[in-house]
């Protein structure tokens, strides 16, 4: 999993509430156990039309976010099922933090363990960003893990907490078979007296 220290660049608005999985990616694009190719899925029954061609009203597919890397969405980002096909699709477009008011917790637990930083904001603060992301290519954010803050074009600075371990996991790019084998030393131990005293098991 790729590190993620600090972030800087374009951010797309997207405020609508309760934004689940099935639209962030539709259930015709779970055929595969791939975590790449699914861009092509990601808010497809928005971001397309139905001769699936692109709608250029859809915010991604304006030149000026094209190559967002931030979202700022609405409150209750990520419910519905718990498909992690849904983070993967975000990553696999280069989406790699989500602002919101709140997320689903399976959603939520999900992005970090896929290299996404999903980022709780208030509604006062989420207007701010909202507006700092509707101003186009100069919607530039830079979200900054280490100091746990957002600062917007204007030089304006936002804080924001993440629990300890999972910004740990975050900035050292650390899944769950990374954090397992941070212990690959005590695991070896381990089972080599295993082998000694129990050489038949």
């Amino acid at each position: 999993m790729d590190k993620f220290t600090q972030l800087t660049g374009v951010a797309a608005p997207m405020p609508i509430v309760n934004v689940d999985t099935d639209m962030i990616i539709p259930k015709d694009y779970l055929k595969t156990i791939k975590r790449t190719g699914l861009a092509e899925g990601l808010f497809a029954e928005m971001r397309l039309n139905e001769d699936g061609s692109e709608n250029p009203d859809f915010v991604l597919n304006k030149p000026a976010y094209r190559n967002a890397t931030i979202l700022v969405a609405g409150d209750n980002f990520g419910c519905g099922s718990s498909r992690e096909h849904a983070p993967w699709a975000l990553l696999d477009r280069g989406i790699r933090c989500v602002i919101s008011t709140s997320f689903a917790d399976i959603f939520y637990n999900n992005c970090f363990k896929n290299g996404i930083l999903p980022v709780q904001v208030t509604e006062d603060e989420l207007e701010k960003l909202m507006d700092d992301a509707n101003r186009g290519s100069n919607a530039v954010l830079t979200v900054d893990l280490e100091k746990q803050t957002i600062t917007g074009p204007d030089g304006g600075t936002i804080s924001f907490n993440v629990d300890q371990h999972k910004r740990h996991c975050l900035l050292n790019g650390l899944d769950d078979i990374g954090l397992t084998m941070e212990k690959a030393e005590s695991i070896n131990t381990y089972e080599g007296k295993l082998e000694e005293n129990r050489p038949w098991v």
